[in-house]
């Protein structure tokens, strides 16, 4: 019987290997090898063994900071704005759940470029925001207080727009596994704490948050990794003056610095931290389920 669901899983396996293993395997293998362009420089052979992609990527640790940075903030202010909705979405009824889960998935039937284009459209120098601003007289009221010339608000093609792009589009990547976890909880366990004196603070600071750890540890990581490697985003919200890894990434393969082999060794680079800061959180989650305490 296990041989034959075993058999099952042959094109899952088959297309995992297609997808994941193989074009992870050539990734790898061009990090650690010379590119043609290269060779025709030094006069190495095109193909060889080499470390220098990675000995390159000094010239780019400021893209590297940005990206990790701004991810990070995103997923910060994506946290703070999603647990507490889960909590309350958790705690109400099937009709709030209903309603909440219908307006929270909504903007993700819409396709997601015309998403960051809608919010280009209200972030521009002549958008929605900034005529709004001027239609109630903001910009007059400031320049009358403090003697300024402001005409408009510069909000696109900035770090702040880029944050603001992945926060809108990542925040359900946020909420939903909080949610599913918290809707799940043992309210007997949340009896038991009242019952032994805890109050609310402490029933949730001691009971809840570490119960649902798992769901956070998942939000963060779902929020996190795109976050890190988007490259729309960035490219449309934040123009060319805010460059984040995975548009440097998309010049070594389809742009006009194309540099397959430099491309792969910085892909190769942001997976393992990826993967490692992905170890630590869970490294971390296990710690602190166990350090339920009433």
């Amino acid at each position: 019987m296990k041989s034959r669901l075993s058999w099952l899983a042959a094109p899952y396996v088959l297309w995992m290997a297609l997808v994941v293993v193989i074009p992870i395997l050539m990734v790898v293998a061009y990090a650690f090898t010379t590119s043609a362009i290269d060779s025709q420089v030094t006069g190495a052979a095109a193909g060889g063994f080499t470390l220098e992609n990675f000995t390159r990527m000094g010239a780019y640790a400021v893209i590297f900071l940005r990206s990790f940075r701004l991810a990070l903030v995103a997923t910060v202010v994506c946290l703070l704005i999603g647990y507490p909705l889960a909590y309350v979405m958790a705690k109400e009824g099937p009709g709030f759940q209903r309603v909440a889960m219908v307006l929270i998935m909504l903007p993700m039937w819409v396709n997601f470029l015309l998403r960051t284009y809608s919010w280009m459209a209200i972030l521009e120098n002549n958008g929605l925001l900034n005529q709004f601003f001027d239609f109630i007289g903001l910009f007059d009221l400031i320049n009358g207080l403090f003697g300024t010339e402001i005409e408009r608000f510069r909000m696109i093609r900035t770090q702040g727009a880029v944050v603001l792009g992945m926060v809108y589009n990542y925040l359900p990547f946020m909420v939903l596994p909080v949610y599913s976890v918290l809707i799940k909880l043992d309210h007997s366990l949340l009896e038991a704490a009242r019952d032994l004196g805890a109050n609310s603070a402490r029933v949730f600071r001691r009971v809840i948050l570490p119960l649902s750890l798992p769901g956070v540890l998942s939000s963060i990581t779902m929020v996190f990794v795109p976050s890190v490697s988007t490259f729309a985003i960035s490219r449309m919200m934040g123009g060319n003056t805010q460059m984040l890894l995975g548009n440097l990434i998309e010049n070594q393969f389809v742009g006009g610095a194309y540099n397959p082999n430099l491309g792969s060794a910085i892909a190769l680079v942001m997976m393992i931290v990826v993967v490692a800061c992905m170890w630590v959180m869970n490294r971390f989650g296990e710690g602190e389920e166990q350090a339920v305490i009433l």
